[in-house]
């Protein structure tokens, strides 16, 4: 693979005036949160609109058969950083580290930050920031993090990242107004009282009436100082290689956007009855209007992101990746079904969020390299999170680790060479009653409620139930069996007796 780059590196098209002929390319990955795969206009969304994404889809190649390592958030950016699956991985869901107190409690969350964030990554995982890093890019990082707590080895700091500005705990990202971002490993005091999640409309407070909801919009809103932290890393590092990991909280609930786009949407959308958060997060008058307002925004985000690129000459250097931590939600006042948001998948609950079904792990990815990816291409490649860290490390010309799970798709993306590709694909979860899954060719095997004792497995003929409605194991024994012997292959009992699942044999599992 790396001769493939070098030539493409040295004789493709003219360099722009910041870029020596010598120079590795950049890497941008740019990972929405809860983004389904059909809420981009590429991906056949009809009503929001993502005009940006959609020219980056234009521009580069759209796949259509990407997975996220697992169906919510901790796990999966554990498996995008590291290049292992979920049998493997340290982090297999998400963990919130009770045991050190009310870590659900916001106010105690910021009097005493150890509190703050999830179990963390051992020092001796390896990332793949840590790798490009030591390869000599400069490595940043914008967004939620979610893979470790303040003071610990967990934090983005001691994970490869030069730079680090956002959430470090996924729980604080539950409000788009918080108290702190983190610059690396200190706390930064923001201009915005405190509003805890889960606070509700005022008693007696009419929920048709705006100013009732005046609490929930403060003075600096996260996304936007990210956003801005994000261009200063990309102009301030433009004189060398580097590798931007933007992990944006949009569009997870709480159901919070700028006003000028609620009030786009207000107008195309029409009348619509308020979220009154009886369920948790925070009340929205315009939840529709809002959820759409925030999906346009990280496409407006994109879109900056982009001329910036442009602007300083770096745009025909700079490798970029678009995709989704996991499927869409089903909480906050997100009326996922009325957009569709996992077309052509199912998007109510147990079909999205939370779940190995193809609207919980199928997500979007669109790839963009100006002269080096083919300009609006598709590519059918199954395809997964863990095959980010190798295809970096080749795009970087350094060795991939041996113990990762994943393989490079550079071939793909250059539509050069041989394209490795993987036998199957595995998953387990051990949250939501504990689930199995694995995608071999065209067909799909899941288990559900494992903590229940079940092993039954259900078998999916995608090529023609792409919304896996009818259960084939019957009829198919043999491929049953293939299944039932992949899933104990790739099966590992796992470091934190939370993620241990007994019927599979582990351990000292949670209850």
């Amino acid at each position: 693979m790396f001769p493939i780059l070098a030539f493409l590196v040295g004789c493709g098209s003219d360099e722009q005036q910041h870029t020596s002929p010598e120079r590795k390319p950049n890497i941008i990955y740019i990972l929405a949160d809860d983004l389904g795969y059909g809420e981009l206009g590429c991906y056949g969304q009809k009503i929001i609109e993502t005009p940006n994404l959609d020219a980056l889809a234009t521009h580069g190649m759209k796949f259509t058969q990407h997975y996220t390592g697992a169906p919510v958030c901790a796990p999966a950016r554990c498996m995008l950083l590291t290049g292992k699956h979920s049998g493997h991985s340290f982090v297999r869901g998400n963990d919130e580290w009770g045991e050190r107190g009310n870590v659900w409690d916001y106010e105690a969350m910021f009097r005493d930050s150890t509190l703050e964030g999830q179990r963390p990554l051992p020092a001796n995982e390896v990332t793949t920031a840590e790798l490009l890093q030591n390869a000599g890019y400069k490595t940043g990082m914008v967004g939620k993090w979610g893979l470790g707590a303040p003071g610990t080895e967990g934090v983005p700091n001691r994970q490869g990242f030069d730079f680090f500005y956002g959430y470090i705990c996924q729980r604080q990202a539950h409000t788009y107004y918080p108290m702190h971002l983190w610059r690396n490993e200190k706390r930064e005091l923001l201009d915005n009282a405190m509003v805890a999640p889960r606070t509700k409309l005022d008693e007696g407070a009419d929920p048709n009436d705006s100013t009732s909801y005046a609490k929930f919009r403060l003075n600096q809103y996260s996304a936007e100082l990210m956003h801005k932290e994000a261009l200063h890393f990309i102009k301030e590092n433009q004189d060398q290689p580097f590798f931007f990991y933007y992990a944006s909280p949009i569009p997870h609930v709480p159901l919070q956007a700028p006003k000028k786009w609620v009030d786009y949407y207000r107008k195309k959308l029409g009348p619509e009855e308020p979220y009154i958060a009886d369920k948790g997060y925070f009340p929205c008058q315009y939840p529709r209007a809002t959820y759409a307002a925030m999906i346009s925004y990280l496409d407006e985000q994109v879109g900056d992101l982009i001329e910036l690129l442009k602007s300083i000459g770096q745009y025909e250097n700079t490798l970029i990746i678009f995709s989704s931590d996991n499927g869409p939600t089903y909480v906050g006042g997100a009326d996922t079904p009325f957009f569709d948001s996992a077309r052509p998948f199912k998007t109510e609950y147990g079909w999205g969020k939370g779940f190995v079904h193809e609207g919980g792990i199928r997500v979007p990815m669109i790839a963009s390299w100006p002269s080096k990816i083919k300009e609006n291409s598709t590519s059918d490649l199954i395809s997964c999170f863990i095959d980010m860290l190798p295809t970096f490390c080749d795009v970087a010309q350094i060795p991939t680790p041996k113990n990762v799970d994943g393989i490079s798709i550079l071939p793909t993306l250059l539509g050069k060479g041989d394209q490795q590709k993987h036998e199957y694909l595995y998953w387990e979860f051990p949250e939501y009653n504990g689930q199995q899954a694995v995608r071999m060719d065209n067909y799909k095997a899941i288990r559900e409620n494992i903590r229940d004792g079940n092993l039954k497995i259900q078998l999916f003929d995608l090529n023609s139930d792409i919304q896996e409605l009818h259960d084939i194991a019957a009829e198919h024994p043999e491929i049953v069996e293939k299944m039932e012997k992949i899933m104990q292959k790739e099966h590992t009992q796992a470091s934190t007796p939370r993620f241990r699942m007994a019927a599979l044999g582990d351990q000292e599992p949670q209850q």
